[in-house]
């Protein structure tokens, strides 16, 4: 049920101006703006790297700003810090419930808070206080002296946002609050939300999901990299303008670059996936993945994409259904696992989950082959440099060095070299999880190519992007995921643009009684790895 538009007072209780965060080698913010109303729902939204969380910390103290002005009730502040911010009136809750275990659920309410009394802690009025402002959320069946571990993660995220009010908050800042909660106790989530908007508290709600965005939310600034877009009233802009102002593109256009052509003949399928999923990470899923084809994710960040490329290579394990490799059944338990079954994945973090910095070209080449053979079996030398001089020479790998750091190298080397790695493997099934995100437009044509030769050599392949052409052009079919859940699969053709694929993307969403909602704990910093590296050295 839509939120009606709510009209906000004459004052706002935060206005941020012309606020510039930078980072050696990057502007995260660049003359950024928010306004929050007393009694309003605000949302802000974005891809990954459009600065929503470093925002936040501006706002919260965390990062100093380089540039603009932060006011709070009509008044500059400079926060030093988080405590600071709360202080002031600002609290924050964070997607990763910052509670202790060990407490109990008056205590972790009252943490930091406690009555004193004449010798110490007055626990006795602690408590009271601790009931009282459960009470007033609802919650007034728990017994603050049961241990916080007693509690389901739902309401833990709840006691969270109750030891928040426990001063006098002005402005609530929710950080992907929903991400691990499922449909009902999202429900009671929201109740507590509009409680508190009521009583005139300014909500600052962060979600990728667009179905609650546009249920709970009245007002949402659109940032994109690093840069204000718009501010809108929720129930003003449909959705495909809101998805059009988060990727920054003309829906319209096609790119001339390279596109996917459906070879004649049947395909045999290579992994079947049958009601398969994982509670808290994927829903029961169906899906076919073909040989000499590439299947792409299309989705929004928090659509369930990478999720999805984690349970079908072994990341996360699949706890609902089955999977079938070249018609046998598999329990992909692992990585190990998948690489047994000739199956391979390159992440979307390059950085933390690709590439080793410290280590040679070399040394990243020949990691997958080494892995699969065992660490006790070393990969001969002569072998290992037929590996470098074959994948170097066959992705034009530059400088043309194996014992460079590839630290040294470009975004677009580095991701040429973790590519060569998996290769190398000679998988039956690739996995790419963004695999052109922040490289040269060079680099990227190359990779592209790469692909389509990989999938007419008769390779299966999954290709996962946040750019909908890329993902229009390179593709043979195409599943489309919202809310961590198939929600159709497109047969390319003449007709599959991204403006369609959006379309499919914000249809409005019938209720799903058992929907797992949850998206990965992605803490959005700024990238200054792929600015920085794309301007390394790029010789010839």
């Amino acid at each position: 049920m839509k939120e009606e538009a709510r009209m906000p007072t004459s004052q706002p209780v935060v206005r941020m101006t012309g606020i510039t965060v930078e980072f050696p080698g990057v502007k995260a913010l660049d003359n950024v703006g928010l306004t929050l109303w007393p009694g309003e729902v605000h949302t802000i939204m974005g891809e990954n790297g459009a600065g929503k969380s470093t925002l936040i910390k501006a706002l919260t103290g965390v990062y100093g700003i380089d540039a603009g002005v932060i006011e709070v009730d009509g008044q500059q502040v400079s926060f030093t810090g988080p405590g600071d911010a709360q202080s002031s009136g600002v609290a924050t809750v964070y997607q990763e419930v910052n509670l202790c275990d060990n407490l109990t659920i008056g205590e972790n309410v009252m943490l930091g808070n406690e009555i004193r009394g004449g010798f110490g802690i007055n626990w006795r009025k602690t408590h009271e206080r601790a009931r009282l402002i459960l009470g007033e959320m609802g919650l007034s069946h728990l017994d603050t002296h049961a241990p916080l571990s007693s509690l389901a993660l739902a309401v833990q995220q709840l006691v969270a946002i109750a030891r928040s009010l426990v001063t006098d908050t002005k402005v609530l800042i929710l950080d992907e609050p929903t991400s691990s909660l499922d449909a009902n106790e999202v429900e009671v989530l929201f109740n507590v939300i509009r409680d508190l908007r009521d009583r005139g508290v300014a909500i600052l709600f962060v979600s990728h999901f667009l179905d609650q965005v546009y249920e709970i939310s009245d007002r949402l600034t659109v940032l994109r990299n690093g840069k204000y877009i718009a501010e809108h009233l929720t129930a003003e802009i449909p959705r495909q303008a809101l998805i059009a102002e988060m990727i920054g593109k003309d829906l319209t256009e096609q790119d001339d670059a390279p596109t996917a052509e459906r070879v004649a003949g049947e395909h045999e399928d290579f992994m079947v996936l049958t009601g398969s999923g994982a509670k808290g990470i994927i829903n029961p899923t169906d899906l076919t993945l073909k040989k000499g084809e590439v299947m792409g994710f299309a989705g929004l960040l928090g659509s369930g994409r990478t999720e999805l490329a984690r349970i079908i290579t072994g990341a996360d394990s699949a706890d609902t259904g089955t999977i079938t490799v070249n018609g046998e059944s598999v329990k992909l338990r692992s990585p190990r696992t998948a690489i047994a079954n000739r199956i391979a994945l390159t992440s979307e973090n390059r950085r933390d989950e690709g590439i080793i910095g410290d280590l040679t070209v070399r040394e990243n080449l020949v990691l997958a082959v080494q892995a699969k053979r065992g660490w006790f079996r070393r990969v001969p030398k002569r072998e290992a440099d037929e590996i470098v001089d074959k994948y170097m020479a066959r992705l034009n790998v530059r400088p043309a060095d194996p014992d460079r750091p590839i630290k040294n190298l470009s975004g677009g080397n580095q991701q040429k070299v973790v590519l060569g790695r998996w290769l190398a493997t000679a998988p039956e099934l690739l996995v790419l999880d963004e695999p052109t995100r922040g490289i040269d437009i060079g680099a990227k044509t190359e990779i592209s190519n790469l692909i389509l030769e990989l999938a007419e050599g008769g390779m299966s392949v999954v290709f996962i992007s946040s750019e909908l052409a890329e993902v229009a052009r390179l593709s043979h079919r195409i599943t489309v995921l919202r809310d961590h859940q198939v929600i159709a699969e497109l047969e390319n053709g003449p007709d599959v643009t991204p403006a369609s694929i959006v379309a499919v993307i914000a249809e409005e969403a019938e209720p799903v009684a058992d929907l797992d909602a949850a998206v990965d704990a992605v803490d959005e910093k700024p990238d200054t790895e792929n600015q920085a590296t794309d301007n390394a050295e790029k010789e010839a």
